[in-house]
């Protein structure tokens, strides 16, 4: 130990280890850790990967508003993680560090959030043990961090309501609900790659937790460690398994999303692909199609879960090499979409053929546009959205997507709402909106049907219509206070079955969109910056933008700039906006930049934005054709001219 605490003191000195690296190294050492821990810094100093031990040390991982996010298996994985070998290719031990997903860190968030929520409990004067429910996705680690959580929290006094195998994020948001839980974890890292795991934490609600829990539970578990004193056994909880019922219960609600079932009864059938991508969503959405009467052919590869995601380079659904296989098989089967899910099944893309046949890949821009317009039209076709009631409905988004969607709310006279990067904000609206109800509605809410909530919204409160975020995220329901997959894939598959019944393909169906108001193209661009270095490179980026701000953008003036880390600024609902780091400018000609920080991934994120209107009402077919190539090619150059003036700005 001697000479281990004397090479950290020395490469301290070197300047090859930060020094809060070697502070976090000596007091993990010096807490009597285990055999493991102290085998696997010696391995990484005896090497010399000093920038590895940085990236696992430089900070103890911060538990954030949305929980922790981070590395469970390192870039250089040592002989002591590694074990004997798995068949499944996962090291036998997470990886080591105070700023990874590990034991350590799970056994921190829980104890903090266990401690709230009792302390919140009795607060509130609330019968009985509170329950925490906890899914967990096909990740490694997922299911022993899934158990870890659970144990610590049943010895400090709180049931655990544990799904008996993976479940998707949006189910874990429906079970908080479903059983009156006063929270709920979801071991998940969502799309990011195969060495990465998180922890997400959700509230009483369903939805993540929000001001004023979010301080509260922050400040718990970043004031301790993983260490606890476990509660006598009569005062502890248990672990209660929750599945089946759950499942059905959830699809049930689902079910009555669909505006219009007997679309889904048409002749031909509408035929879709679909891919989990190794993750959970085949669990609900085959089943769920197969119930509706949509012809679903999974991609049987990806049915199966595996937490290195095999079969392609990134689980993630917006990136169109994640959805190859499925387009493959939708040639071979005629299908009409394809349709995919991240691991955690909160996030969808799509292909849809176009007039001629071809698979076309669309945007989470683009998807969300076509199923806001598809639901605001249907709605008031069905006379369940009225000239009398419309005052009550409202459409949500994030800032940093497609202004289109705000344009199709108000030309049908719906309220839209914009609200910060985060479906944690869009949950927190429809929060505030359950919570306007009258209290007799309000007490029974949860055991009322889809269609007796739906009155009640139309009457007394907002009857949330959507909520999209550009990143591939949508949510239409309210039994669900977070983005699902599982909604997107139904509620999408009946717009394609419209688009048939019209004899179109729902490519053609957004130009018709676009010819009425307007053409909107979006581009969604990141630079990576990985580890402590990475870290210190995003934060002098984005305060470089906050302290020197360009008069011109690729030769355009710059008209305005919002600066949400700042300044003051407010929602059409009047709410103040929570501070955040983003910036906005917008620039000649109606176009837009937005540059923030990423909050779960090593990543700074630029949003580019561009609008063209008809010039005579409506576009004809060349004119639309002409415009799309003009205004992706004037993106091309906005972004390049960006990014060159990012490296001038990081260097």
């Amino acid at each position: 130990m001697f000479i281990l605490l004397e090479s950290i003191s020395t490469a301290e000195a070197a300047g090859s280890l930060l020094k809060s690296s070697a502070e976090n190294i000596r007091t993990m050492l010096a807490k009597g850790t285990s055999s493991l821990a102290s085998a696997v810094i010696t391995e990484l100093a005896e090497s010399g990967r000093w920038d590895e031990l940085n990236n696992r040390f430089f900070r103890t991982m911060a538990f954030g508003t949305g929980g922790l996010r981070g590395k469970t298996i390192g870039e250089v994985v040592t002989q002591a993680e590694a074990g004997p070998g798995r068949p499944d290719g996962r090291p036998e031990y997470a990886c080591i560090g105070t700023n990874a997903m590990n034991d350590y860190n799970i056994a921190r968030a829980t104890r903090g959030l266990a401690t709230y929520v009792r302390q919140w409990h009795e607060r509130e004067n609330r019968p009985g043990r509170p329950s925490i429910a906890i899914s967990y996705d096909t990740r490694f680690f997922s299911r022993e961090f899934a158990d870890l959580a659970a144990k610590v929290m049943t010895e400090l006094g709180c049931d655990a309501l544990l799904f008996e195998g993976p479940r998707s994020t949006p189910e874990l948001s429906f079970a908080v609900r479903y059983k009156n839980a006063a929270a709920g974890i979801n071991i998940t890292a969502s799309h990011n790659p195969p060495g990465y795991n998180g922890y997400k934490v959700y509230f009483d609600d369903g939805g993540q937790v929000v001001a004023p829990h979010d301080q509260g539970i922050i400040d718990l578990v970043n004031a301790g460690d993983g260490t606890y004193e476990p509660l006598p056994e009569a005062q502890r909880g248990q672990v209660i398994k929750i599945g089946r019922e759950i499942d059905e219960a959830y699809m049930e609600r689902l079910e009555k999303l669909i505006v219009d079932p007997e679309l889904f009864q048409l002749t031909p059938k509408l035929k879709t692909v679909f891919t989990p991508l190794h993750g959970v969503g085949g669990v609900i959405i085959v089943p769920m199609l197969h119930r509706l009467g949509v012809e679903c052919w999974p991609v049987p590869s990806q049915m199966v879960p595996d937490g290195l995601f095999p079969t392609v380079k990134s689980p993630n659904p917006e990136y169109p090499e994640a959805l190859k296989l499925g387009m493959e098989l939708a040639d071979v089967e005629k299908a009409d979409l394809v349709q995919a899910t991240d691991p955690d099944d909160d996030r969808m893309g799509v292909a849809a053929r176009d007039a001629s046949g071809k698979l076309v890949l669309l945007t989470g821009n683009q998807i969300g546009s076509l199923m806001v317009w598809y639901r605001l039209k249907r709605l008031f076709e069905k006379g369940i959205l009225t000239e009398a009631n419309r005052e009550h409905a409202v459409v949500i988004k994030s800032l940093v997507t497609t202004d289109l969607q705000k344009e199709i709310a108000l030309g049908f006279g719906v309220k839209c709402v914009e609200t910060l990067t985060g479906f944690k904000y869009i949950g927190a609206k429809q929060r505030t909106y359950e919570e306007k109800l009258p209290s007799e509605i309000r007490d029974r809410y949860r055991n009322l049907s889809e269609e007796e909530t739906r009155e009640a919204r139309l009457k007394d409160s907002l009857f949330f219509i959507f909520g999209g975020e550009e990143s591939y995220g949508y949510n239409t329901g309210d039994f669900v206070r977070d983005k699902d997959g599982n909604a997107a894939v139904i509620c999408f598959a009946e717009v394609a079955a419209y688009a048939a019944s019209l004899g179109i393909t729902v490519v053609t169906l957004l130009d018709r969109i676009y010819s009425e108001y307007g053409f909107y193209l979006e581009r969604g661009e990141s630079l990576t910056f990985e580890g402590a270095e990475g870290a210190a490179k995003i934060k002098k980026l984005v305060d470089s933008y906050a302290g020197n701000l360009p008069s011109e953008i690729e030769g355009a003036k710059v008209l305005s700039v919002l600066n949400y880390a700042i300044q003051d600024l407010y929602d059409s609902e009047g709410e103040l906006i929570p501070k955040e780091a983003m910036i906005v400018f917008e620039i000649q000609g109606g176009w837009k930049v937005a540059v923030r920080p990423s909050g779960t991934e090593p990543k700074i994120k630029y949003y580019l934005y561009a609008t063209e209107k008809p010039a005579s009402g409506t576009f004809s077919v060349e004119e639309l054709a002409a415009t799309k190539q003009r205004v992706a090619d004037g993106l091309e150059k906005l972004w390049q001219w960006l990014k060159a003036d990012a490296v001038k700005r990081a260097a």
